[in-house]
């Protein structure tokens, strides 16, 4: 069954760059971690339903996912080795939600899904299973406003979100006073 495709079929706009890496982050999740686990650290049951439901209405029955029926917050919940990260991820994207995008609810779910994929191999919209890094930043722009104005140079959005979490702790581990002469300035802001 290919979960990607299943997810697509119930999306309620397959254009739509939320639905897109939402789906993405679920249908890789589930192909590492099986139908039986919830998908995102971090995010219960009743979280998940409801993402489902907003999102991807139908795909749980489609998909035979069998923590639809659990009720208890934690059941079916996975370990993730680099939880604390994702946890900080999570905490600087709500920091910025813009209140006008979506409910809390909706934006924590991208919160999640975004600081999910941060945690690839990737650049994050290819984690995401975006088309391209323009979804991406049309994603961010969108749930997050006030983050991605902080992006003035057009830094990727991984590095980005670290430098961001780096910054929060007073922490400024960069080879350079500044991007401008740094050796890997063609790293972070080079196209991807």
């Amino acid at each position: 069954m290919d979960t990607y495709a299943t997810l697509m079929a119930c999306a309620v706009d397959a254009d739509d760059p939320t639905v897109l890496a939402l789906a993405g982050v679920i249908a890789g999740a589930f192909e590492r971690h099986g139908l039986d686990a919830l998908p995102m650290p971090g995010l219960d049951a009743d979280q998940t339903r409801r993402m489902f439901a907003r999102w991807f209405p139908g795909a749980g029955p489609a998909l035979g996912l069998a923590w639809l029926s659990w009720s208890a917050p934690a059941s079916g919940r996975r370990e993730e080795p680099r939880e604390d990260e994702l946890d900080d991820l999570v905490a600087l994207l709500n920091d910025h939600a813009d209140p006008h995008a979506g409910t809390p609810d909706e934006a924590n779910c991208v919160a999640h899904a975004l600081a999910c994929a941060s945690l690839g191999q990737n650049h994050l919209w290819q984690d995401l299973l975006l088309p391209s890094r323009r979804e991406l930043s049309a994603l961010i722009g969108h749930w997050f406003p006030r983050l991605a104005a902080k992006n003035t140079h057009d830094m990727k959005w991984k590095k980005f979100f670290y430098k961001q979490l780096c910054e929060r702790e007073d922490l400024f581990i960069c080879k350079a006073p500044s991007c401008g002469v740094c050796s890997d300035h063609a790293l972070c802001f080079g196209a991807e």
